[in-house]
């Protein structure tokens, strides 16, 4: 003897309930990684566009710029894209005088600006042969400040980039 049940139909409506949350679920996970997608290529885009700034920067901190400050523009390329980079006139912020404190008579650079051949009693030596610290070397130090920005049409990428720079220059030098 068969018991024979009728079946109503819920098991196929259970089913395409099943069906249509399981769809609803991975096409919300598909639209989360492609937004997380855009969001690591705009963050690559901006950072390309700061370092193609930096290296603006860098080319003219590498010239001799501070006899005739200019501004200059350059085409950095990461890969496929490429950044047009526009770099202000370099600005001289202030020429300040070195004491023989701040610097290193190992170092031959520092050592320059702690006597001349030329010069006698300069008082950067004592009458004791010891370096005075207080005393004004030789030298300055120039502060100029460089601002490069950098932008990239395809992608929208733009970034702005200032950098101090200091440079020693003969004493008595003062910005331009």
């Amino acid at each position: 003897m068969t018991l024979t049940y009728s079946q109503r139909g819920s098991t196929l409506l259970v089913a395409l309930v099943m069906l249509v949350l399981l769809t609803l679920i991975a096409l919300s996970s598909m639209n989360a990684t492609t937004t997380s997608i855009q969001v690591v290529g705009n963050a690559q885009f901006r950072e390309e566009a700061s370092a193609a700034a930096q290296q603006g920067i860098e080319s003219v901190i590498s010239s001799n710029f501070t006899a005739l400050p200019a501004s200059s523009v350059a085409t950095v390329t990461f890969g496929a894209a490429s950044y047009p980079v526009q770099v202000e006139v370099p600005t001289c912020m202030n020429s300040v005088g070195l004491t023989n404190g701040e610097l290193n008579p190992d170092i031959p650079a520092d050592a320059v600006c702690l006597g001349s051949g030329a010069a006698v009693n300069t008082g950067i030596i004592g009458a004791s042969g010891v370096l005075v610290a207080s005393a004004q070397s030789w030298c300055f130090k120039q502060n100029w400040e460089i601002r490069a920005t950098a932008a990239d049409a395809d992608t929208g990428a733009n970034t702005a980039v200032h950098q101090g720079v200091f440079i020693r220059v003969p004493a008595g030098t003062t910005c331009p």
